[in-house]
């Protein structure tokens, strides 16, 4: 098979993707209008024409916007279930999304709320699409680490939902330092860790999430490339890099594709994954991004798989579940080179 329908059929595990972040334009109107928010915006196309970022802060200004429209259970399990029917499409066979309870608190929305219709959709998806799933909240850093803990403390009582607690927003001006009693209060509580650094921010960033806020993940990474002895040790120690490509892009992280480190990376052998981040405003989902990645750089069949093995490997699921979804990865590998 060539190697566009290799990746369209390809196993994917998605671990770095926010679900406020798969609001559609097109969702965003059908639930403003059933709440009764007005939006800044005519149509559908309007709001995709805004989408054109010059950094982190001017996607956030309007992603924040957007979220206004969320507003009961129904609204966040109907996104959930709209993002679930492109990881059907995508071939996904596993996700861990993450949500963000103080953008939904901060406007009233209870955290109740917006866990449960999240977790309902994750659950039928599971019954009805055989896709497996996680969730991890993450925390804003533009607000102070009080607000986090708050987070934490609505977060306790549904421990059985929610697997990791995450770190992400505006990266420059807040380092993962602000963040390390709450994220330590976390982990003694049983929760998993990951964050968000090395996207904009700094090499010193990568290296004090994993000393100060002890993860088990970094989400992006990406400037780690700075850095040749923190590549070294990222090699070394498998650290879990989940990075999304069209969003590095978009977000003028990279200038162009053709200039992307996931490869190099990966042949470095780290444990990079690819991801879709915010698939509503930078162009796709799982499938985009590996054909983004496909076409303009040289890869091998071995190596597009490669990037699930590493997924599966990073991935907070059980050994059961690892092993079942390693079987179904070989099982498609074997038969595809036949």
């Amino acid at each position: 098979m060539d190697q566009n329908t290799f990746i369209r059929q390809l196993p994917k595990v998605e671990l770095h993707m926010h679900i406020e972040g798969s609001l559609e334009p097109e969702m965003m109107f059908k639930l403003a209008k059933r709440n009764q928010i007005p939006l800044p915006f005519k149509t559908p196309q309007d709001v995709k024409e805004a989408y054109q970022f010059t950094n982190l802060q001017s996607f956030l200004d309007i992603y924040y916007q957007g979220a206004n429209v969320l507003i009961h259970e129904q609204d966040f399990y109907d996104l959930t279930w709209s993002y679930l029917c492109h990881c059907q499409q995508d071939n996904v066979i596993h996700t861990e999304i993450f949500f963000d309870p103080q953008t939904h608190t901060e406007r009233g929305i209870s955290f109740d709320t917006v866990i449960n219709g999240i977790y309902r959709a994750l659950e039928d998806a599971k019954e009805k699409m055989g896709i497996s799933s996680r969730i991890i909240m993450c925390f804003l850093r533009h607000l102070d680490q009080q607000s986090a803990f708050l987070a934490l403390e609505q977060a306790m009582k549904h421990k059985d939902k929610i697997i990791a607690v995450g770190l992400d927003s505006s990266e420059v001006g807040h380092p993962p330092e602000k963040f390390t009693q709450v994220f330590t209060k976390a982990i003694e509580a049983g929760f998993l860790a990951v964050a968000h650094a090395g996207e904009e921010g700094p090499v010193d960033n990568i290296y004090n999430s994993i000393e100060l806020l002890q993860t088990s993940r970094i989400d992006h990474g990406v400037r780690c490339s700075d850095d040749s002895h923190l590549v070294s040790l990222l090699a070394e120690s498998r650290m879990p890099l989940t990075v999304c490509p069209l969003s590095n892009v978009k977000l003028k992280v990279f200038e162009d594709m053709k200039l992307h480190n996931v490869v190099d990376l990966l042949k470095k052998n780290l444990c990079v994954t690819i991801n879709s981040d915010d698939p509503a405003y930078f162009g796709g989902y799982m499938t985009d991004n590996f054909l983004a990645i496909a076409d303009n750089h040289h890869l091998t069949e071995a190596e597009l798989v490669q990037f699930t093995r590493n997924a599966i490997e990073a991935s907070f699921t059980s050994d059961n579940e690892k092993y079942h979804m390693q079987r179904k990865l070989d099982q498609f590998y074997s038969h595809s080179i036949g």
